[in-house]
């Protein structure tokens, strides 16, 4: 049997959690909406289907929510260029092939924004998910069940997020979650929320790979 690694992306293995909080608020603003920039960085990692009615509430999801989803996007497109690994991110999927994990990646990014993620961390041949591939974003658990569909998936498996909302997608998809401090989330906040251990970086994560909770 072969366990499995279920990975989040932005804000685990990339450092994208503050740009789409400035997209966002860039988006907000194009409808005359203010939206502090410190309520929207505590929605980033749900996706976007749900982030509007979030921060803004249901009148404004229904008013604009599509068009805003296209302004947050062109927002966030220049600031492509400028998004970084996390430091440790190939160092991590390569500690955990060489012992025998299963790697997938549970995004719920643009498929483009995906793509692009996986050259920057080296990741080419990782299996991944977009929202392309659900219609329910996190804390859904669709993202992290279409991931384990993906891959040869017959041991157990643990996620890897670094926010709130991926420890409630991996409850609802009934499998323990670890998360990192990448995300801008303070350690209380996400073992309230479901994470048996929250590491600083991602090299602390690698060290423990053999440690990690499965279900």
């Amino acid at each position: 049997m072969t366990n499995t690694l279920v990975l989040d992306v932005d804000g685990t293995l990339v450092d994208t959690n503050y740009h789409h909080a400035v997209a966002w608020f860039r988006a907000f603003r194009r409808f005359d909406l203010t939206i502090p920039t410190w309520r929207l960085h505590r929605a980033i990692g749900m996706g976007g289907d749900k982030l509007v009615a979030a921060v803004a509430g249901e009148h404004v999801e229904r008013a604009h929510g599509d068009e805003l989803r296209e302004a947050w996007e062109e927002e966030f497109a220049p600031m492509l260029a400028e998004v970084r690994p996390l430091e440790g991110a190939h160092r991590l999927i390569a500690a955990a092939l060489e012992q025998d994990l299963t790697v997938v990646l549970a995004s719920s990014g643009k498929r483009h924004h995906v793509d692009h993620y996986v050259k920057l961390i080296d990741a080419s041949g990782i299996t991944s998910t977009s929202s392309d591939d659900v219609e329910d974003s996190k804390p859904a658990p669709d993202l992290i069940e279409v991931a384990l569909r993906r891959v040869d998936h017959s041991g157990r498996a643990v996620v890897v997020g670094d926010s709130v909302w991926d420890c409630g997608a991996a409850k609802r998809a009934g499998l323990p979650v670890v998360c990192l401090r990448t995300g801008g989330f303070g350690e209380a906040e996400l073992r309230e929320a479901g994470a048996s251990a929250v590491y600083e970086e991602l090299d602390q994560l690698r060290a423990d790979l053999t440690d990690l909770p499965m279900a």
